[in-house]
C-alpha cells in the first residue's frame, strides 16, 4: 500500500510546525526583543522627527574607565541632545523613580529588572562626559515598547512607543548653536567603537565582568556610586545623630548625588 499521499502532509505539516516554533524561540531572545524595539524607535523617528532638526545616531557604544556603555539612542539637535534607553516588553510594568528594581507582571508571574532611569544615567554622564557639556543641554528619556501597560505613575521622560516623540519636541528653547550641533555628532561619531557583532560581545563581557565584581564580597574597599557608578568617598552630616554622621558620597557630587549607607570601620 502507498502511504505518500497520506504521510507528504504531516510531514510537511511537522516541517512548518518546527520553523515557527524555532521563530518564536529566536523572537524570545533578549538581544532580538531589543532590536525589535530599537527598530520600532528608529522607524517612528524617521516618520516623525525632522532629520534636518533632529540627527539620530544609534546603537553608540562609548568606552569607559570600567569597560564600557551602550547606548541606544542620540538625538542630536539645537534644543538639546537626547539619551534614550528603549525597554521592549509586554504586561504590566510597575515602578517608580527613586526605586532600584521595576516589577514586570505577566499574568500571575513577575519579574524584576532594573531601574531603566538608572541604567540611563550612566549613559547620560558617559556622554556628558565624552562631550563637556553642562546639564542642562543633555536629557535622559525611556521609551517602552510593545505591548505593556503602566500600572504606576511615571516620570514625564518616561514613555511609550511614540510617545517620546512628543517629550522630545516640548524643547523648544534653543541650548546649541548648529556648529555645537555639528561639534557633538563628530565627537560622538569619533569616540564610539565600531558597531559591530565584536563590539557588543566585548560590552556583554564587561557587563558580566562589572556585575561579578559587584556581587564579590566586599574587601573594605570604597563602593561604587549606585548612580553613576564612579567613585565615592566618605562625608560627614552635620548635626545627625551619633553612629549616624558618616555616608558614602559620590565625587561628581554636586552633578550627582548618588549617596551609599556607611556601616562603620
Amino acid at each position: 500500500m502507498n502511504m505518500t499521499p497520506v504521510l507528504e502532509p504531516l510531514f510537511q505539516y511537522l516541517w512548518w510546525t518546527f520553523a515557527l516554533a524555532v521563530v518564536v524561540g529566536i523572537l524570545r531572545l533578549p538581544i532580538v526583543k531589543g532590536m525589535v524595539g530599537e527598530g520600532w524607535v528608529r522607524l517612528i523617528a524617521r516618520l516623525r522627527l525632522p532629520k534636518e532638526t533632529y540627527h539620530c545616531i544609534h546603537n553608540v557604544t562609548l568606552p569607559t574607565i570600567d569597560g564600557s556603555t551602550q547606548i541606544d539612542h542620540i538625538f542630536v539637535s539645537r534644543f538639546g541632545i537626547f539619551v534614550v534607553e528603549t525597554k521592549h516588553m509586554k504586561g504590566w510594568i510597575y515602578g517608580r523613580e527613586r526605586d532600584a528594581q521595576w516589577t514586570q507582571k505577566i499574568y500571575r508571574n513577575s519579574f524584576r529588572f532594573q531601574n531603566p532611569l538608572r541604567q540611563n544615567y550612566k549613559h547620560l554622564m558617559a556622554l556628558q562626559a565624552a562631550l563637556n557639556l553642562p546639564d542642562d543641554v543633555c536629557h535622559s528619556l525611556v521609551v517602552f515598547t510593545g505591548d505593556c501597560t503602566f500600572k504606576t505613575d511615571m516620570p514625564a521622560n518616561v514613555t511609550q512607543n511614540a510617545g517620546y516623540v512628543d517629550y522630545i519636541r516640548q524643547f523648544q528653547e534653543p541650548v546649541l548653536t548648529e556648529d555645537q550641533v555639528e561639534h557633538a555628532r563628530a565627537m560622538i561619531e569619533a569616540g564610539r567603537l565600531t558597531p559591530n557583532w565584536a563590539t557588543h560581545r566585548q560590552h556583554v563581557m564587561n557587563l558580566k565582568a562589572k556585575a561579578a565584581a559587584e556581587n564579590a564580597p566586599s574587601q573594605g574597599g570604597e563602593p561604587k556610586c549606585p548612580r553613576c557608578d564612579g567613585a565615592m568617598v566618605l562625608r560627614q552630616r552635620r548635626n545627625a545623630p551619633a553612629g549616624e554622621s558618616r555616608f558614602w558620597g559620590c565625587v561628581a557630587f554636586p552633578k550627582c548625588r548618588g549617596v551609599r549607607a556607611y556601616s562603620g570601620d
